[in-house]
């Protein structure tokens, strides 16, 4: 309310300073604009700057009295939850059946699902940490809260050559992720898993502590046609997936074609803390006020004196002086 107070008071002691300079130019508006004035678009020259007046006072002193707000990266006191990634890079991710064309590499579309859950999630609250998968399984990055670190990790990392060659070991992926998670905050995690499938045992799967709230099981790839490789059929195990996630006391989505729903992230993922949308509050207002009354401000003088009359009092001078004068003769010599 100060602001507003302000700027109605700064508009008032405007209002009267153009009534005065208004005032004083209607005494040399002949010498000043020429015998025909102004042009009359400059009417609103006045009003125009006690509103960008209005609005620059009432702007700055808003940012004067609001808060600052940071916006920089996480710090450890403003993140409490962390998301797994246990990523399958067996060379079967290599294989190109994902998508709705059913023509890009299921790692790649590995990769664009992550990126559309991660889009949508406050990440200023959030660490993630990378598990990769093969034949057996290593962590990547711990707690990092820089989307650039995961993205680089996503797309075609090679991190497939750190593993010996042979079968795929989904369980190891499992083991490692849950290791990591063990010793956190109860509640605080969320596991995704992002993989092609595997043949899960029925025993040996470890028990998820209290820190992981979540699991989430998302497959790649398609679960038709398969694509031979190293002499067997190659496709998406879905039934071996949801068999997953059911075992761990959580849910499975095929998302080979289409992202996750944003109703089914949260229902899914309620560990991970939503991304708010940017509205725009009162800072935001006070900079647009600020902006708009400056350039009015900054602007309006050099329109005026660009455009605001159509007289030029030194062309007209300069052509006066040019028809007064007779063009000087050169002396002939005989």
């Amino acid at each position: 309310m100060t602001g507003e107070i302000l700027a109605l008071i700064a508009g008032l002691l405007g209002a009267l300073g153009e009534w005065l300079h208004a005032r004083r130019c209607r005494r040399t508006a002949r010498l000043a604009f020429g015998p025909a004035g102004p042009r009359r678009w400059t009417a609103v020259g006045p009003l125009l700057r006690v509103a960008a007046l209005m609005l620059l006072v009432s702007g700055l002193v808003q940012l004067w009295i609001l808060k600052p707000k940071s916006r920089g990266l996480a710090t450890p006191e403003t993140t409490n939850r962390h998301l797994v990634l246990a990523l399958d890079v067996s060379p079967s991710m290599q294989l190109e059946d994902a998508g709705e064309a059913h023509n890009l590499r299921r790692a790649r579309r590995a990769s664009e699902v992550v990126s559309s859950i991660l889009e949508r999630t406050d990440l200023s609250r959030l660490r993630i940490s990378v598990v990769a998968f093969y034949t057996g399984a290593k962590p990547v990055v711990i707690d990092t809260y820089d989307l650039a670190v995961v993205k680089n990790i996503l797309d075609d990392l090679p991190l497939e050559i750190a593993f010996n060659p042979g079968q795929t070991n989904l369980l190891d992926g499992v083991r490692e992720s849950v290791a990591l998670a063990r010793d956190w905050p109860p509640g605080t995690t969320t596991l995704l898993i992002v993989s092609d499938g595997d043949t899960v045992p029925d025993t040996g799967l470890t028990r998820l502590p209290p820190s992981i709230r979540d699991a989430l099981v998302l497959g790649v790839g398609s679960s038709g046609a398969g694509i031979n490789i190293d002499g067997h059929l190659s496709r998406q195990e879905s039934a071996g997936l949801r068999q997953l996630a059911a075992r761990l006391g959580g849910n499975y989505f095929d998302a080979n074609e289409k992202n996750l729903p944003s109703r089914e992230l949260a229902m899914f993922a309620r560990a991970l803390p939503p991304r708010r949308e940017n509205k725009a509050g009162r800072r935001e207002w006070a900079l647009a006020a600020v902006a708009a009354g400056a350039s009015i401000l900054a602007l309006l003088p050099a329109a005026l004196a660009a455009f605001g009359s159509d007289w030029n009092p030194h062309a007209r001078s300069v052509s006066r002086r040019g028809r007064g004068r007779a063009p000087a003769l050169s002396p002939v010599h005989s």
